[in-house]
Order: structure tokens, then sequence, then C-alpha cells
């Protein structure tokens, strides 16, 4: 038998003997990442008996590196020597380069398990862009495959999708910050109303399809925002930034972090105000938070977390196609406001049992609403009828869960294999009201329904959801270079409807031909169980072959189906989609010049949720469906899909490949690219089978030249998606005169972006300029809020950003 050993010890400074927090010690000889915790302190296991090279780096030391030979359970201490003065943000960037240059999650974070996953990390302090308006075209700009809704209203919601996905309100991801959910209801709802700043976080996790067997079951995968931890070595610290940009645009930014023996605390306060580009969309955000952590020993941690938003927007609706083409910045909605409140709680406890198991809670609540009111007719070319009353959706979402997992190595086969169980709960109790809302202009969130008895479009619900998951997954080590990890999860979902709604016909002359309410009260329980397998074979100490395959399912519930929407008419029997996801690829670096990683994926959708263009039908005084003579989206299981394409992404640092004693420089260039190929292969709908999935441009581009001096960093990013179709019937744009502009194919667009910034002591100036040539460009075409019709992107706009750090 090969016998393992343990490497420990501790990183101090050499100058005053004090521990060096969360250094990191990089074993060049296996690619493996140790972090060093808050005293400095280290453990690396299971290493064989042979020399070993480590580096230990932290950003005000000089890096070390140190050949170590390992034949028994060795302890050392590595000890830095401060630098002698300041580093220019080029050189800091290059030195966290020459040594991590591809960050993807390793394969076991935490009490997490990503071996043989798609992930990807976007790391904040790398990002050149425009943070203040979190521009998710450049946060963005290094993870593949994404298709991103274009918002003027600086960010407040993030919309993103990829391979098929609808990216309306990210709700095809499990999103979630430092772990636990944050999205309206993760069954019933999982858009996304709230969005982290960017400027609070430390990185943003992306993990594809295979992520289901731990975070849900969802096909998009997991967003994990994690936010900046508690600086380490002060007890307070400010960072305050004041940005402002065109339309008015002015957000501030500032958050407080620090720690005073074992407590660590992290706030911020974020608020956000601007006009928008186009007439009434006006919008006004403030978004808190705090982070309170308590160490109670070196195994145990336990902290509390609050999050707060409150926005309201103007919305200026959306435009047909000949509106579009005509003047984008057109708005015929003057009464259109959007209204969301946000409060998120958490308690999470980490503790360590034993050297080789962990274990992790996180216990979370959401108490939030969500409030639409407009007009929004389907005839997006009627001029808002002022003697009308506007449609008024309120959504109260509250909800709790907890999530357990224990993690725990072991030895099989002379190697460490590794196992996570968990389990999680999730109950939600949701509310939902339809109906008529008053005829002023004002954000007026209260219904007017004794002024408008005979008004269409009436309903009220409360949706009493519960969840219950195990979950496991196991790296079982075959050799040190060959691991492959099984995983299940094993879910229970019961869904339930009880309420109302109104069926009321009215003549063209407005005369009521019937009004009665009808009682729609429903239960849905179903359990089911997912497989996956992940496998990755290290080529090398910097190259990594991995290949996954994972079940996906998600739920429909009655949320979904009973909002009464004048665009789209919903099949009251539609059902839960179910499928799989797959990747396999080559990631890693060569030497220090080159990061890459490039997969196929593919997809199988089995009654896939989509969208074709059917006549209009209704219940008739008679009781019987007739139909209108209008032609509207009907949105139902379509079909079964396949989708597949090659996503490739590649960094070039081309000041170590040509010049690399020049330290004081930054150059590198990379590039972004997916091809997406999709088709329905089965469909019971007329003119589906065949088609192409919607949501999906064939190309999708995103490559950029990045250069700096000492403290001057400049980026240019060209961003090019082809056309992509909105429906399942595939209906081409027609750019001629109509009344509406809610099904077309969206064009092929392409955005240039232009970033700067500058830093001297303790202050930094960002600039920039976002679509540099003024493309006239659009990415949605919106059935609902914030539409109907096309949604305008961005013209030309700039932003500038003062920070201060003390």
């Amino acid at each position: 038998m090969n016998a393992q050993y343990s490497l420990s010890g501790k990183v101090t400074s050499s100058e005053t003997g004090e521990p060096v927090p969360n250094a990191e010690i990089w074993n060049k000889s296996t690619g493996n990442l140790e972090v060093a915790n808050n005293e400095g302190e280290f453990e690396i296991s299971n290493l064989k008996e042979g020399s070993y090279i480590f580096a230990v780096f932290s950003y005000e030391f000089e890096i070390i590196e140190t050949e170590i030979t390992i034949n028994k359970n060795t302890t050392t201490n590595f000890q830095l020597s401060p630098l002698a003065e300041s580093l220019s943000e080029v050189l800091i960037i290059n030195r966290k380069e020459q040594l991590f240059a591809l960050r993807k999650l390793r394969e076991v974070e935490g009490t997490a398990i990503y071996a043989g996953k798609k992930s990807e990390v976007v790391l904040l302090d790398k990002v050149s862009g425009n943070l203040a308006a979190n521009n998710a075209r450049q946060i963005y700009s290094q993870v593949v495959g994404l298709n991103i809704y274009d918002n003027g209203d600086a960010g407040l919601q993030l919309n993103i999708g990829g391979r098929g996905l609808d990216p309306n309100r990210t709700q095809n991801f499990n999103t979630r910050q430092n772990g636990y959910d944050i999205s309206a209801d993760v069954l019933g709802y999982p858009e996304s109303y709230y969005t982290p700043p960017p400027e609070a976080l430390r990185e943003i996790q992306v993990i594809r399809g295979a992520a289901s067997l731990q975070y849900g079951t969802q096909f998009g995968g997991l967003i994990n925002f994690k936010f900046k931890e508690p600086v380490p070595d002060k007890k307070i610290e400010l960072v305050s930034r004041q940005s402002v940009g065109s339309y008015d645009m002015f957000t501030t930014f500032n958050s407080l972090s620090g720690t005073v023996g074992k407590f660590s605390y992290y706030t911020y306060y974020n608020y956000k105000g601007g006009k928008g580009f186009r007439p009434n969309s006006e919008y006004d955000s403030h978004n808190a938070f705090a982070h309170l952590g308590w160490k109670f020993n070196d195994r145990t941690n336990i902290s509390v977390e609050y999050t707060y938003l409150d926005y309201l927007a103007q919305q200026p609706g959306g435009l047909t196609d000949s509106q579009f083409y005509e003047n984008p910045d057109f708005s015929n909605r003057e009464r259109n406001w959007f209204d969301v409140n946000w409060n998120l709680f958490a308690l999470k406890l980490k503790h360590e049992l034993t050297d080789k198991t962990d274990l992790s809670l996180n216990v979370f609540g959401l108490n939030a609403s969500r409030k639409a009111l407009g007009f929004r007719q389907n005839r997006v070319a009627l001029t808002d009828d002022l003697e009308e009353p506007r449609e008024l959706l309120v959504d109260d979402f509250s909800n709790w869960g907890a999530e357990a997992r224990m993690l725990t190595r072991y030895n099989l086969f002379n190697e460490e294999s590794v196992l996570l169980l968990g389990s999680k709960y999730y109950q939600a109790f949701n509310e939902q009201q339809q109906g008529p809302g008053s005829t002023s202009f004002e954000p007026d969130f209260n219904f007017a329904s004794e002024y408008f008895p005979n008004y269409e479009r009436q309903s009220q619900f409360e949706f009493p959801n519960k969840n219950l998951a195990f979950f496991g997954e196991n790296i079982f080590k075959l050799t040190n270079n060959f691991s492959i990890t099984p995983g299940f999860r094993f879910e229970y979902i019961n869904t339930e409807s009880d309420g109302f709604y109104k069926n009321i016909i009215n003549d063209n002359a407005q005369n009521t031909l019937l009004n009665e309410t009808v009682e729609d009260d429903r239960k849905f329980e179903r359990s089911f169980i997912l497989l996956g397998v992940g496998s990755s074979y290290n080529l090398n100490a910097s190259n990594e072959l991995y290949a996954n395959l994972s079940q996906n399912y998600r739920s429909v519930t009655f949320n979904d189906i009973r909002v009464v929407n004048p665009s789209f008419q919903v099949d009251p029997n539609i059902n839960d989609e179910e499928g799989f996801t797959s990747d396999i690829g080559i990631r890693g670096r060569l030497k220090d010049f080159l990061s890459y990683d490039a997969s196929i994926f593919a997809l199988r959708y089995n009654d896939r949720i989509g969208e074709t263009l059917k006549p209009e039908e209704r219940v008739n005084a008679s009781g019987q469906l007739e139909e209108t003579g209008r032609l509207v989206r009907f949105r139902g299981n379509i079909g079964d899909a396949f989708i597949y394409g090659l996503e490739t992404f590649a960094d070039w640092n081309l000041r170590n490949s040509f010049f690399s004693s020049a330290e004081d420089y930054k150059l590198n260039v990379f590039v972004n690219a997916a091809f997406t190929k999709s088709e329905y292969i089965s469909s019971e709908e007329v003119n589906v089978e065949g088609n192409e999935v919607e949501f999906i441009p064939a190309v999708n581009l995103k490559t950029g030249l990045n250069f700096g001096y000492k403290n001057f960093l400049t980026g240019l990013q060209y961003t090019y998606l082809g056309r992509q179709y909105t429906d399942a019937t595939n209906a081409p744009q027609v750019k001629t005169e109509n009344n509406r502009g809610i099904e077309g194919a969206v064009p092929a667009y392409g955005i240039l972006d232009f970033s700067a910034s500058y830093s001297l002591g303790k202050f930094k100036l960002e600039a920039g300029v976002n679509n540099l040539l003024d493309n006239s460009y659009f990415t949605r075409r919106a059935t609902g809020y914030p539409g109907p019709g096309i949604i305008p992107a961005q013209p030309i706009t700039w932003y500038t950003t003062l920070q201060v750090k003390l």
C-alpha cells in the first residue's frame, strides 16, 4: 500500500511574526490549492511520498516557492516578506495570474462537490466594466454561451439564460447568494427580482446543468453570488463608490467591514436612481445587506445575514417592429409601474466535526412582494386609454427553508474519496391577486374592483407549496489522476392552489353577457429520483478532461398557470418538463500564457414548455369554447427538443508570451464563443416539429482586449449574437406596420464596450462607454411586463465612478 501523509503549518509575516490570514498555498506539482484560515493555519492531506513544489501567495507579501519532501506527516511554517512598496494595479493582477491563471471551482469547496462539472467563476476584482449599472454583458464576458436580456435600469434585475433557456429573470437557474436561495419561490415562481450589486461581490459561481443533484432539479444549473468576506486584519474598513452616467444615472455604494476578536462583519448600502433612455422609465432603488459572524473556535463558525431591497420603476412598455425602427426611444405608456420589496434572512452554521468531516446548515427565509401596474394590451400600437383602469397584479411571497450538508473524506483504493450527503426542506405560502387598478398616472397599487366590477381579468389565489429533498454525491478516486462522481437526488413536491377567478364576458359595446366566479382548487403531489455521474481525468497538474451526465426536471405549478395575460393563453393541462444535460470537455492552462476551456454539450427536453401562435379561444355565455378572431401566443407543452453545441473559451496572455520582463504592463486577449444547434424532434402542435428551439442564437460571441500600465487599466469588448426565435413556430420578423410586437425573431446584433480605470493611493477612478458604436438593437420581445412588445436596448451611454478605500 502507498502510505499517505499530511503537510500542516502556519503562514506568518517574517517582519512581525503575525499570522497572514487567507494566504493561498498552491501545490504546483498536483495543481491543488489550499487556503489558510484567519489565523494563517493550513493543512494539506493525502499526500503520497515524494517531493512537491509549493507556492505561497498573499497580496501584500512576496511570493515564495519551496520544494518539500514528504515521507511522513510534516509540519512547516511559511514566512512571507512584506512588500517594500505598494504594488500597482497591473502588478497585482500579474502576480495573481502568474499562479492561478484559470479559476474554476475546485473538486471540493466547503461542503460542496464540483468534480467533473462544468464550472466557471467570475472574479469581480478582475472585471473591467460598468459595475455600477451591473452590466451583465461585461461582468459575464468570460462565461460561455449566456444569452442576456439588456435592461436600462442600472441592473436592478438580472436576465440571463443559455442553451435554450428563457433568460427572463434568470428563472431557469437556481439563484443563490452565499449558498442559500434568493428567488421568489424555488418551486412555483423561480424568478429573481433581486440581484446583489457586483460591487459587493467577491466572485460569481456558475455551474451548469449537472449541478441539479446538489442544488435542485432545474436545467440551467446554479448561479451563486459570493459576497466579499469581512476584512480579517482591520477593525474597520470603509469602501465608498459614487457613480454618475447617462440619463441622470446616479448610484452610491458604501460598505463597512472588519474583524474584532472572534466577531466579524460586512455590511453595505446601495442606492440607484435614474430616468432611463426612454420616456416614462425612471427608477429608484434602495438595497442594504448585513453579515455578522462569530467564530466560536477553530472548528465552529456561525453567521446571520439580512438583505433588504425596495425599488420602484416606471415602465415605458413595449413597441411594435415598425415603432422600433421608426423611433426606438418612443413610449406610449405613461401609467405603468413596477414595485418590489424584498427581505431575505439567513442563519449559517459551519462546523468541522473531525479533521475529515465537515457539517453545514443554512436556514433561510423570504418575505417579499412584487406589484405590477399598467396598461398592457397585446395591441401594442394602441395608445394608453386613460379612461380605462390599469391592470394590477400583486404577489406576496412568504417562504422558508433549511439545507443541511455533511461532507467526509475517507481512503479507498489507496486514494482519498469524498462523500457528500444532504437534505433540504422548503415551504412556501404565496398569495396572488389580479384585478383592476386606478385610472391615475401615479404608482397607486390599490385595487379598484368596486369601481370596475365588470373588469374581465380578476382572480385571487393562495399557493401553498412544500418540497423535501435528499441528495448525495461521492468522488471515487480510482487513481491519483482519475475520478468518478456518481450522485442522486430524491424529490418530493406538493403544490396546491386555493382560490377563484372571474369569468366575465362583455360584448363589443362592453355590455356584460356573463359574470361568474369560478372556484379553482387543485393539488398536485409527485416524487421522483434524479441520477447523474461526473468524471475527471488530470492530464497533468494544469490540464483536465471532464465529463458529466445528469437528469433534470422543472416543475410547473398553478402559480405559472393562473395569471390571465392578454398576450397569451396557457394550456390548463400544462405539465412538468424532464430531460437530461451532459458535457464533455477539456480545460486548463498552457504554462503561464494561455487559459482555456472547450466542451461539447447536449440537452434533451421532454414536454418542453414553449409558445406557439394560435387563434384565441374563450368560454362563451353558453359555456362553450369559441374563437374570438384574434391571434394569441399559446403556452403549453410544445414537444420534445434536443439542443447541442460547442462552447469554447481562451484567454491569451500576450505579455507573458512576448515580453515577460515588462512587469509594469498587462496585455491579454480573450475569445468566448458558443455554437449551438437545436431542433424540436417531436410535437403534436402544428408547424413545430423540425423547427429551431427559441432563445438560441446559432453564434454567441464575446471577445476583447485588455491593456494595462502600472495603475492604468483599460478594456475593449465586442459582443455578437446571431438571430434567435422567440416562439416554437419560428415566426419571422415582420417590420411592416402592425399592432403587435410580441411575435417574431430577434435579429442578430453586435455591441462594442469600452472601459478604463486608474488607481492612486486610496482612490480609484473608473469610466467607460457602453454600446460605443451607438447601435440600435433589442434583445427581447416581452409577452407581459415590462411590455408587451419589443423592449429596446440602451443606445450609447457613459459612466464614471470614484472609489475611495479607507
